[in-house]
């Protein structure tokens, strides 16, 4: 019988968490002086009036242990420094427990703890509460600032969603331009077939246990000014950059596999090393049938999302590679024509690597974050671009219902990969600056046979960059990874020969010309004559030559 994370936790030895606290410095109220956790040797016992806790003498950083001295360690900061708004929140709140004498404990869980650590902003803010539920809390903070003349600039109360993993009512506030996030501590408890627990109320502990990381399950106590580390190994994993479960991996990821996409994710965002256990449990057969049955495609998705838009794309898809859930997230109908092959996905993430490379090479003010995160998108469904299905014949099935993104997104990259035809077909001829464009393996349409060849590149190109508009960079950058056209590429973005300073300048060439051109904001120019003004006002025009109307477009391209 598996084991469910509230049993497993009962299981645990009752030893207190470790604190890191500043009752012995003379720091600032608003700053939290570090105490080693990584030396028991040096501990002694608290005389803090709070029973059954250890507190630890003083270090500048948390010091590696001997035994992982070859192990690269992350510099933690010495101590958590508030913000003038978060001094002024938390105060608030702490006078709220002592206006209405509330004995409630009030904690930052999660993110906000790991980042202030890491010496990173953080304006996303979890407290979570011991003894009462969210929105009574900012009931009783409400009134309290009515009494000093104050009011919340905004107040909410975001039902339970379990399906968008919100699983209790969360009550928000805001608070000097900020909004916080308020819950109350919780433990849960899994069915087989869902990821949806059972919840109810907890013990801080509980609630540390249930979290999906040690580095995510880290309180800080606004009371007391400690950080909480009730895993006993929190602090430690986020020193040497580790991506751990606090309870084995394997039974974590069965009751949420969720939990394996955003293991990935965090390793990738920080990079952190993931733990070997954890790395076998999210390989596992078992593992990767739960993540295909029990999370829906819009939770995959979004993880996804967070990945390609974060800092770190190419190594968080390089471990959904390496972990073998590549074809789990990304997930195939049936009948695929042509059959793709099983190896498609290195392929996939070589395209990524080399797409990735090059917009830093190129310079990413090149691109905005859209932009950025469409190319990295069309790249990686690249080796699929083709692929159709016999149910439905859209080339981006993957994109738009197996990750179940915006249609917009789908649209973009379908329309990426439609240009590379095109463009692939331009690039020679705006190289080399030749009137005399001889395409016949691209169909453009019958409209443009009468183009003038001294105008048929321009005209070409600018109605290329009108059907793609802002992501014309994106559908060049994506070209150059495929040109020239007469020789197989594949081979060498697989063995990660990509060429990229010669890839860079076929992109700064062309970049240029079409810049030259006066075609790079083509698709906001206006035609000098539309078909409707000659319809009404050209009455000698001859049926026959209504084929040219298109054409009459192109008096914005031709000039």
């Amino acid at each position: 019988m598996r084991l469910s994370l509230t049993n497993a936790i009962k299981l645990k030895a009752k030893a207190p968490p470790l604190l890191l606290h500043h009752s012995s410095l003379p720091i600032a109220k608003s700053t939290l002086a570090f105490l080693s956790v990584l030396t028991p040797s040096n501990a002694t016992l608290s005389l803090t009036g709070r029973p059954n806790t250890l507190t630890f003498l003083p270090s500048p950083f948390l010091r590696c242990r001997a035994a992982m001295a070859t192990a690269a360690c992350v510099e933690v900061k010495e101590r958590i420094e508030l913000t003038e708004t978060e001094k002024k929140i938390f105060d608030r709140l702490l006078n709220t427990l002592r206006h209405f004498n509330l004995q409630t404990q009030l904690r930052v869980a999660g993110g906000w703890v790991r980042d202030k650590l890491l010496g990173k902003e953080c304006y996303d803010i979890d407290i979570a509460l011991d003894n009462m539920l969210g929105s009574e809390f900012v009931d009783k903070v409400q009134e309290y600032l009515s009494s000093t003349g104050e009011v919340a600039q905004g107040l909410a109360v975001i039902p339970s969603n379990p399906e968008q993993s919100k699983h209790l009512e969360t009550a928000r506030m805001r608070l000097f331009d900020l909004w916080i996030d308020f819950v109350n501590l919780r433990c849960e408890d899994y069915s087989e077939n869902s990821r949806i627990p059972t919840m109810k109320f907890g013990t801080a502990e509980e609630d540390a246990y249930r979290r999906d990381l040690t580095i995510n399950s880290l309180f800080y106590n606004i009371n007391t000014n400690l950080v909480e580390d009730f895993t006993k190994r929190g602090l430690e994993d986020l020193k040497f950059g580790r991506i751990v479960t606090p309870l084995p991996p394997k039974a974590t990821f069965l009751d949420d596999p969720l939990r394996v996409l955003r293991a990935i994710r965090f390793g990738a965002r920080f990079d952190f090393t993931l733990d070997e256990e954890l790395k076998k449990a999210a390989a596992c057969d078992d593992v990767k049938t739960a993540l295909a049955a029990k999370i829906s495609r819009e939770r995959i998705g979004t993880e996804i999302d967070l990945m390609i838009s974060g800092n770190q794309p190419v190594k968080a898809i390089d471990y959904i590679c390496d972990l073998t859930l590549f074809w789990v997230v990304f997930s195939l109908p049936p009948k695929v024509e042509p059959a793709v092959s099983d190896e498609c996905y290195r392929l996939s993430a070589a395209y990524l690597d080399a797409s990735w490379q090059l917009i830093q090479l190129i310079g990413c003010s090149n691109f905005n974050d859209e932009q950025r995160r469409l190319c990295l998108y069309s790249a990686v469904f690249l080796p699929l671009c083709c692929a159709t299905y016999k149910d439905r014949k859209d080339k981006m099935y993957i994109f738009r219902d197996s990750l179940k993104r915006k249609a917009s997104d789908a649209d973009t990259v379908i329309n990426v990969h439609k240009s590379l035809e095109k463009f692939l077909s331009l690039i020679p001829y705006i190289l080399s600056n030749e009137d005399d464009v001889q395409i016949t393996e691209v169909d453009w349409g019958k409209e443009f046979v009468d183009v003038p060849v001294t105008s048929k590149l321009r005209v070409l190109t600018g109605f290329l960059l009108r059907e793609i508009k802002d992501f014309w960079r994106v559908a060049l950058l994506v070209s150059t990874l495929l040109y020239p056209t007469n020789i197989d590429c594949s081979k060498d973005i697989m063995d990660k020969n990509f060429q990229l300073d010669k890839r860079k300048g076929i992109f700064v060439s062309v970049e240029n010309a079409i810049v030259k051109l006066g075609l790079e904001k083509v698709w906001d120019l206006k035609p000098l004559v539309n078909g409707k003004g000659l319809g009404n006002g050209n009455k000698r025009l001859s049926h026959g030559s209504w084929h040219t109307l298109p054409g009459l477009q192109r008096n914005a391209l031709i000039g």
